[in-house]
């Protein structure tokens, strides 16, 4: 199937969980207006880690949901999301029938693990089975009557890009004609020890970009978006918020958890999602950056960004939201999609929050601190994750009289 006759995949539903709140209208509504969900970490004891402020997860009513006990945390956030994002695109049980699943995590049920370990031999074998990495599709699977494709993906903090991009190529190739992409992971004491040992964390805050950056806060959440061919959104004459033009995803090659110092593979996965995506580097308006905090990884993609984009970099705004979600793991990638998207709808660029010094070597416009109007047809999102995996997704507006 040639380029010019792949069907047009279009967003027509979004749904969240996350530190700055438990839809999509509030998500945006403090992101938008500078605010941060970062704060002490509560539901686990992680006394003597790098530091105990991360992005928590508050007032989640999972009984409004499923039934106690009945599935992990992360799964939990995961199907809070895709409740609303399915009410959201006013989708129906026959709807779903052959929808494909495209989910992502990097620790899936690691509470579940957690518990699990502490209470063996003792423990049920339901909490076993809650801690599998698939938990989350295959619940909503259940719950939703959905038998199309279905799939977890766990390539490290790229996953929500990424399984938003192999959504994508269902619907492309013909595989199904909806599909539900996103990712989800809830904060776990051994993931964030693992991280706090890698010295990721940052003592202190989250300063993306900056010249005295020095790491990350994690955080947790879901991010669910409801993709649909431009033939059954017409169909049901759905509202529309934004179609993704293309994507791509690579590796570095390079190291097991550095990024590579040049930002080559950034920048290759850049070039190459714009290739298929058909649209020309002059044609973006906007890049939600990686953006984590960390001294090389900021680096690398400012590199990356002025390799693809040449003397035109320094003319694009660029900003990174972790500052204010932390850095969500699994579901980063899925909740920024979802963030471009609505920053594509109000023509508003959320800020960088956090942002004092400028760095000489990180020298594009980041948008600092507050958020920034600005006319918008196409934009950017990137992800990268341990082990060099790079995603990139291509999101354009799309005019609500697309169907007239």
């Amino acid at each position: 199937m040639s380029k010019s006759t792949f069907p047009r995949i279009l967003i027509t539903g979004m749904g969240c969980v996350s530190p700055l709140g438990n839809d999509v209208p509030s998500f945006w509504h403090q992101l938008i207006n500078g605010k941060s969900g970062i704060g002490e970490i509560t539901k686990i004891d992680i006394t003597g880690l790098r530091n105990t402020h991360g992005g928590e997860v508050g007032n989640l009513h999972w009984e409004d949901y499923g039934e106690e006990g009945d599935c992990d945390e992360a799964t939990q956030f995961a199907v809070a999301a895709t409740h609303e994002a399915i009410a959201d695109a006013q989708l129906t049980l026959t709807d779903l029938q052959n929808a494909g699943i495209a989910f992502s995590t990097n620790f899936g049920g690691a509470a579940s693990w957690e518990a699990a370990c502490e209470m063996a031999p003792e423990a049920d074998k339901e909490l076993f089975e809650q801690f599998t990495l698939e938990n989350a599709a295959d619940y909503v699977a259940r719950e939703w009557q959905i038998d199309g494709p279905r799939i977890t993906l766990t390539d490290a903090c790229s996953s929500g890009a990424t399984a938003i991009g192999a959504g994508c190529d269902w619907l492309r190739l013909g595989r199904a004609r909806i599909a539900l992409c996103g990712g989800h992971d809830s904060l776990g004491l051994s993931s964030l020890a693992g991280l706090s040992i890698m010295r990721t964390i940052t003592p202190e805050l989250c300063r993306p970009f900056d010249a005295n950056r020095n790491g990350t806060l994690f955080g947790e959440g879901a991010g669910i978006l409801v993709l649909e061919t431009w033939e059954s959104a017409h169909r049901r004459n759905a509202k529309v918020y934004g179609e993704v033009l293309g994507w791509a995803c690579n590796n570095n090659a390079y190291h097991l958890t550095a990024p590579d110092k040049n930002g080559a593979g950034l920048a290759a996965v850049m070039q190459q999602a714009l290739e298929n995506a058909n649209v020309k580097p002059e044609q973006i308006d906007y890049i939600n950056a990686h953006g984590t905090g960390t001294k090389y990884n900021d680096l690398a993609e400012t590199l990356a960004i002025k390799s693809t984009f040449g003397e035109r970099a320094k003319q694009i705004p660029v900003s990174s939201i972790k500052a204010a979600t932390s850095h969500t793991m699994g579901a980063a990638g899925a909740l920024e999609a979802i963030a471009v998207a609505q920053a594509l709808m109000h023509q508003r660029i959320p800020p960088t929050l956090n942002y004092q010094t400028p760095d000489p070597e990180c020298d594009l416009d980041y948008v600092p601190n507050e958020a920034r109007s600005h006319e918008m047809r196409i934009a950017l999102s990137n992800s990268s994750g341990i082990g060099g995996n790079n995603a990139c997704l291509v999101i354009g507006v799309v005019e609500q009289s697309t169907f007239n």
